[in-house]
C-alpha cells in the first residue's frame, strides 16, 4: 500500500481522533487532536511518526549542524534553564562577541568534520544596532564556506531581520520554549507575544524560522501539548524543530527539576513529527545526558537533525566520534 494513501490509524480508545498518514501539512490543529496523539499506544505513535517521516525525508538520513556561542555570558533575561542569565548564582562569565576571524576558522572546522548548517548564538536579551554589521559579516564569511547560517541573538526589530536577510542568513532560531500557560514560570523578562513578534519579524524579512521547545522543566502534558499546538498553528510551521531536554545546571532556577520520563520525551518528538511533517525535527540539548537506545527511538519517532561537536553555547554535548558510531551503528548517515 502506497504509504500517502494508507488507511488512518485509531488513536487511543478515550479519543476518536485518527491520525492521518498522508504527510499533508495542516494549520489547524486543535489542541484536543494534539491531546489524543499523546495518549496513544506508544507503538501506535511511534508507527505514524515514521510512516509520515517517509513521506517527507530519508529515514536513514539525519542533517548534521554545529552550534558556537560568539558572545557568551551577562545576557539580561532571566530564562531559569540559562546559565548565561546574569540573574542567576553561578552564571558563566561574561565575554565580549567573538572577532569575525574565529568564528569562521571555528566554521571551517565544522564544515571539514561533516556539518552542513552552522548556527551561532548570542546571548542577548536583543542585539545592539552597533553589533549587527560584525554579526552579518559572520553570515558573510560562514556562506562562502559553503554551509547554511543559523542566528540566535535574542529579540529582533523589524529592522534588524530585514539586515540579516540582507546579509544572507538563511535561519534564526527563537524558541517558544513552552506553553502559554507554562511560560511565566520559566521567563519574565519578556512575554510570549515579544517572542512571537520576533518570529513575525524574521517571516517578514524572508528568513528561515528555527524555533521549538524545552521539555522537562517541569511541565506537565498538556503544558507540552500547548506548546506544539501554538508551533504548529503558527502562519507557516517552522522550517526546523528543535526539541530540547532540560540540561540542569547548578545556579540556575531549575537545577533540581524533576526528571522526566524518557518516554514522554520520545512521544514529544513524535508528536511534533506527526504535526509538522515536512519539518526538520532537531534532537537538540539534553543528548548527553541520553542513552544510544533512547536517541534511536528519537529517530524512529522522526528527529532527523542533530546539533554535533562537544558543546551547545555552554553545556556539553557528546563527542563527535560518538554521533558518528550511532549512526553508523544504525545504518544511519549525514544528511547532504
Amino acid at each position: 500500500m502506497d504509504e500517502r494513501t494508507a488507511s488512518p490509524i485509531p488513536a487511543a480508545a478515550a479519543d476518536p481522533v485518527a491520525v492521518d498518514l498522508s504527510g499533508a501539512v495542516r494549520h489547524d490543529w486543535t489542541r484536543e487532536e494534539i491531546h489524543a496523539l499523546f495518549e496513544l499506544p506508544f507503538p501506535d505513535l511511534i508507527f505514524a511518526a515514521q510512516r509520515i517521516h517517509r513521506v517527507h525525508f530519508d529515514p536513514r538520513e539525519v542533517q548534521i549542524s554545529t552550534l558556537l556561542s560568539v558572545k557568551t555570558g551577562g545576557c539580561a533575561e532571566d530564562c531559569g534553564y540559562c546559565p548565561q542569565s546574569a540573574h542567576h548564582h553561578g552564571s558563566v562569565k561574561a565575554e565580549k562577541l567573538m572577532q569575525v576571524a574565529d568564528v569562521l576558522a571555528e566554521a571551517k572546522v565544522a564544515k571539514d568534520a561533516g556539518a552542513s548548517r552552522f548556527c551561532m548564538g548570542a546571548a542577548w536579551r536583543s542585539p545592539k544596532d552597533r553589533d549587527i554589521d560584525d554579526i552579518c559579516e559572520m553570515v558573510e564569511g560562514v556562506r562562502e564556506l559553503g554551509l547554511e547560517t543559523c542566528m540566535t541573538l535574542g529579540m529582533l526589530t523589524r529592522e534588524q531581520a530585514q539586515r540579516l536577510k540582507g546579509s544572507g542568513l538563511d535561519y534564526y532560531n527563537h524558541n517558544l520554549d513552552t506553553s502559554p500557560e507554562f511560560y511565566g514560570n520559566i521567563i519574565t523578562t519578556r512575554t510570549y507575544q515579544d517572542r512571537l513578534d520576533t518570529l513575525d519579524h524574521v517571516r517578514e524579512a524572508g528568513i528561515n524560522v528555527c524555533s521549538g521547545g524545552i521539555v522537562g522543566m517541569g511541565e506537565t502534558r498538556e503544558d507540552r501539548v500547548g506548546m506544539v499546538e501554538a508551533l504548529v498553528n503558527l502562519p507557516k510551521h517552522p522550517e526546523s524543530v528543535p526539541v530540547n531536554l532540560l540540561v540542569k545546571v547548578e545556579g540556575t532556577p531549575l537545577a533540581e527539576a524533576a526528571p522526566i520520563d524518557p518516554f514522554e520525551f520520545v512521544r514529544t518528538i513524535a508528536v511534533a513529527r506527526i504535526t509538522m511533517p515536512a519539518s526538520m525535527v532537531r534532537l537538540s540539548a539534553g543528548r548527553e545526558d541520553m542513552t544510544a537506545e533512547m536517541q534511536a527511538l528519537c529517530f524512529l519517532a522522526g528527529a532527523n537533525s542533530i546539533f554535533y561537536g562537544p558543546k551547545l553555547l555552554t553545556t556539553p554535548n557528546p563527542e563527535p566520534d560518538r554521533d558518528m558510531q550511532l549512526l553508523a551503528r544504525l545504518g544511519m548517515t549525514p544528511m547532504a
